[in-house]
């Protein structure tokens, strides 16, 4: 499943490609990709025809383009943002709207500079697209993914609803979502407050999304053995220091992930261009069980661990 790094990745490609961008046509190819849109596949259509693409914007693994709708289009989307959700396999793509059309295509979005071009003429397979019409393509093989529309609403605490805009608002459906490690505004102190009455342990804790953001299994893992701490070390037992240690070791993991392109283990993870990023040539320790810890030579050691794997080396990461 894409983490933190991929999600920023495609997001910044969508600043680059999307952001300004006017939706001549939204068309849904699969039901069940837009089944999170209450309102069906048809409203979806409708809403997004005439809007204007404002920001590409993510908190954690969530992402979300806020929309606008230029006069003279009253009925477009306005006040709300298109949500994308990856799932195991989604992928945003854009293309140019008359390259072929990828097998797992699920919607596809006609695109144009500004409001009311590319509204005649057509390109083969794409009606209502003018040549050269760019396309944002969402292909999910899986269909564990979507998109949605959700209204934006106030963030709590005022502050910027995540990475990509300054607005203080976020859809509702993330506001069950924490503020991400590479936030700004997570600090050391607000972590060791939420986690100091948990239960539960260090590795638990950092893949809650409602305590933290945007980690999944492959950056705890890295971001453990960067701290010599055992998964199953009690998160409550940390020190404000300990907690600083981590929170640095989980920006650096993904600062180092973001500048290779994220972590690329099979063809479903891609950029918006279809790249592969290369980080897992990087891992220290997810998936290294087996091989010598690059630290102390150790085997690496796998564990079954809320149905999934824990890397670590069991020298350097000793439980206490």
């Amino acid at each position: 499943m894409p983490e933190l790094p991929e999600v920023e990745v495609v997001r910044r490609g969508l600043e680059t490609w999307v952001v300004g961008r006017h939706v001549l046509r939204a068309r849904v190819l699969d039901a069940r990709s837009v089944r999170r849109h209450q309102d069906g596949p048809q409203d979806f259509e409708l809403s997004l025809s005439g809007a204007t693409v404002g920001a590409a914007v993510r908190r954690g693994k969530f992402l979300w383009l806020p929309l606008s709708a230029p006069d003279p289009l009253p009925d477009a989307a306005a006040g709300v943002a298109l949500v994308a959700h990856l799932g195991m396999s989604g992928q945003l793509l854009v293309e140019n709207a008359g390259q072929p059309q990828e097998k797992h295509l699920k919607v596809s979005l006609d695109l144009a500079d500004a409001p009311g071009e590319g509204m005649s003429g057509g390109e083969a397979g794409v009606p209502g697209a003018a040549a050269g019409t760019r396309q944002l393509r969402f292909v999910d093989q899986r269909i564990f993914g979507g998109m949605w529309l959700s209204p934006l609403i106030p963030t709590p605490d005022g502050g910027p609803g995540g990475c990509g805009s300054d607005a203080a608002s976020f859809p509702a459906d993330a506001a069950h979502i924490a503020r991400d490690v590479l936030d700004p505004l997570t600090t050391a102190s607000a972590l060791r407050a939420s986690w100091k009455t948990r239960r539960v342990s260090v590795k638990t804790a950092i893949l809650d999304q409602s305590l933290l953001a945007g980690v999944g299994n492959i950056y705890a893992d890295e971001a453990l053995w960067r701290t010599r701490l055992h998964y199953l070390t009690p998160v409550a037992s940390l020190s404000l220091a300990r907690t600083a240690e981590l929170l640095q070791a989980l920006r650096d993991v993904m600062g180092d992930a973001l500048e290779a392109g994220g972590t690329s283990f099979d063809a479903l993870y891609v950029n918006v261009n279809g790249a592969s990023g290369y980080f897992d040539r990087s891992l220290n320790a997810y998936g290294q069980q087996g091989k010598p810890c690059s630290r102390c030579g150790t085997l690496m050691v796998r564990e079954s661990y809320m149905n999934r794997g824990s890397h670590f080396c069991p020298t350097c990461q000793r439980r206490r």
